[in-house]
């Protein structure tokens, strides 16, 4: 059963994680096109000629050289860093110019729902009661209690390695006995970190920290807490209580307890999965057993995953891709939600024969429309392969979109 770590785990028995993706849209910038690395990128609006209003949404670490900040406007950060594009026109030395992308939330959303599928998978396979919360587009936290403290370490800089080889974007986790500490350990050594703090050395980290780096204490707090001469942590930590609670009210007690490295609340999951998927990396091949084996082996760890999460599906779907990264899906919907794993393999083997002569780089088998109710699933009459159902998915492509290899439990659509 997903759930928070709860009664009978320890506090400082508790292994928490917390993903944060390095400057995510500026990495998802990089993927699609890969000269981009290395280079100054800014994602924002507001930058092309005419408009006068936009501001800075994600700044690369070059770009953060010059000066650029998120959240910063447009027009400021390129005075501090002109387009690449406008330096070559005028004649300016282009290495002190950047590359300026426009957001493209749609493409994002598509690599990060890769990234939670890595997170998900690899969760499940090191703990079977591991939790991943799923915050935002590119930030979680994941309950890996189960791995203990001795495991710890090796599971976060696993993690680190599948997302960057299967999603081709880097992350920094922090792992510590709860979810404000992890947070802080996880900017600790950005980009591209991993620090752990076992519970035995969480008051030493935190305490020669800035107050504002703590969760939960923004620039006005920081500023409110210099005025009373706390200025770090391990001040923060040992100020008094009333004290907090004057100047803050209950927030005071709640960032009191950060301070002190202190944190009870559970890590727990966000709602029901809309769809269960796995997928294989593979050199790339066009010989059909060898897809057919993948696809058979796919579909019966897809239907096993359903069928413990008690989950039942209307549609079955394929993903292939074909080198270097063309991501092509097909599906067919079923009358009803069933869970029938011969089914799941003759549906998925009878949508990869359009793809018998193409050469491809990974496969995926997926199920979803999924329903987690108790009621009787629907009859199998009329699913064989050839009449499987009222409506078959039409072709979508995303060759922008550079998938990477990755087995997953989330939605690859």
């Amino acid at each position: 059963m997903a759930r928070g770590r709860l009664p009978g785990v320890e506090r400082d028995e508790r292994v928490v994680c917390h993903v944060d993706m390095d400057c995510f849209y500026a990495a998802c910038e990089r993927l699609r096109e890969p000269a981009l690395e290395g280079e100054p990128v800014v994602v924002g609006m507001g930058y092309e000629p005419g408009e006068t209003i936009g501001a800075v949404a994600t700044a690369s670490y070059e770009a953060r050289e010059f000066g650029v900040d998120s959240a910063m406007p447009i027009t400021e950060a390129l005075s501090k860093l002109p387009r690449k594009v406008d330096a070559a026109k005028e004649g300016n030395d282009p290495s002190e110019a950047g590359f300026y992308r426009p957001v493209d939330m749609a493409y994002y959303k598509e690599v990060s729902r890769e990234v939670k599928a890595v997170l998900h998978d690899l969760v499940s396979s090191a703990d079977p009661d591991g939790v991943v919360r799923e915050v935002s587009i590119d930030e979680a936290y994941l309950d890996v209690s189960g791995v203990g403290w001795d495991g710890a370490e090796a599971f976060a800089y696993s993690l680190k390695k599948c997302i960057a080889e299967e999603v081709g974007v880097t992350a920094s986790v922090g792992v510590a006995p709860n979810m404000s500490t992890a947070k802080v350990a996880s900017d600790y050594e950005k980009p591209d970190g991993c620090t752990v703090v076992r519970p035995e050395d969480v008051e030493a980290f935190l305490a020669p920290l800035p107050v504002s780096e703590l969760h939960g204490v923004g620039p006005k707090t920081a500023a409110t807490l210099a005025e009373e001469g706390i200025e770090t942590a391990g001040e923060l930590a040992a100020a008094a209580p009333s004290l907090l609670k004057k100047r803050f009210g209950e927030r005071g007690k709640e960032i009191h307890a950060h301070a002190q490295g202190r944190d009870d609340r559970a890590v727990t999951p966000v709602g029901k999965p809309k769809s269960l998927s796995s997928e294989s990396a593979l050199p790339p091949t066009s010989e059909l057993e060898t897809k057919r084996d993948i696809v058979r082996g796919l579909a019966s760890e897809v239907a096993e995953r359903a069928d413990s999460k008690g989950a039942l599906y209307r549609t079955i779907g394929i993903k292939v891709v074909e080198p270097p990264f063309e991501v092509n899906t097909r599906a067919t919907s079923l009358p009803g939600p069933v869970a029938n794993p011969d089914l799941v393999e003759r549906t998925a083997l009878s949508l990869l024969e359009e793809f018998d002569d193409v050469r491809v780089r990974k496969l995926g088998v997926r199920v979803s429309n999924l329903s987690f109710s108790d009621a009787e699933q629907a009859s199998l009459a009329g699913f064989e392969t050839g009449d499987m159902g009222s409506e078959v998915e039409r072709p979508r492509s995303f060759p922008s979109r550079p998938a990477r290899g990755q087995t997953s439990l989330q939605d690859f659509e």
